[in-house]
């Protein structure tokens, strides 16, 4: 089970209950109570924030002991990882190591992106050709749009969820009922003026349900 430190938002900086030390900008919870690095007998770690994958991956390998800092995101109410403490002569040949290997890792680095980008074409003229099978009369830019919004990778969109990347006609119905709710009905103008979103929803429906019954017509 991995050491866990937590780091506060600045307002809500704890004191140590063992050494009244404080305000910590790293703790621990022990019987949930805070605990200093200090008295956790952590102190000698260094702080690595996340973002260089190579780096953390090598730094924790070297490490003899470290710990995974978590700090709570309020938005998403929930605790989200922000880095690693490791010991500094670890983070010192983690850094040397990927040093050394730079240039192979932006090869590397490169060719995946281009196989990514290579794949997302693929995928992307699948999608745009079951969107026309389903949606006859959709003009073919039209499906062509629609398929490349909502299959852009990262988006979180219908398009890469697994549903989606399988070509399921739910998930494309859904894509393309989300595209023209957006694009031909005053949606989005409603959820300016304050409209809630279900509400919204309820009241383009119809509009959204002539659209696509045209496109379902064959051409």
């Amino acid at each position: 089970m991995d050491l866990v430190a937590i780091e506060p938002e600045p307002r809500k900086r704890r004191h140590c209950a063992e050494c009244r030390q404080g305000p910590l900008r790293f703790h621990l919870l022990e019987f949930n109570a805070v605990i200093c690095l200090d008295c956790a007998d952590l102190a000698h770690l260094v702080y690595l924030p996340r973002g260089n994958a190579a780096l953390t991956r090598r730094a924790r390998e070297a490490s003899s002991l470290w710990a995974v800092v978590i700090r709570h995101n309020r938005r998403r109410k929930r605790y989200e990882r922000q880095g690693l403490l490791v010991e500094s002569p670890a983070l010192a040949r983690a850094e040397a190591a990927c040093l050394a290997d730079a240039d192979a890792r932006a090869r590397r680095r490169a060719r995946d992106a281009a196989r990514r980008a290579a794949e997302d074409v693929r995928f992307t003229a699948a999608l745009t050709a079951e969107i026309l099978r389903l949606f006859p009369s959709c003009p073919p830019p039209r499906a062509q749009a629609i398929a490349t919004h909502t299959s852009q990778r990262g988006s979180g969109r219908v398009g890469r969820s697994a549903a989606g990347r399988s070509l399921a006609e739910d998930a494309v119905t859904a894509a393309v009922r989300a595209a023209v709710r957006h694009e031909d009905t005053a949606y989005d103008a409603l959820l300016m003026s304050g409209v809630p979103r279900t509400t919204a929803r309820t009241r383009v429906t119809p509009a959204t349900d002539a659209v696509l019954t045209t496109w379902q017509a064959e051409p």
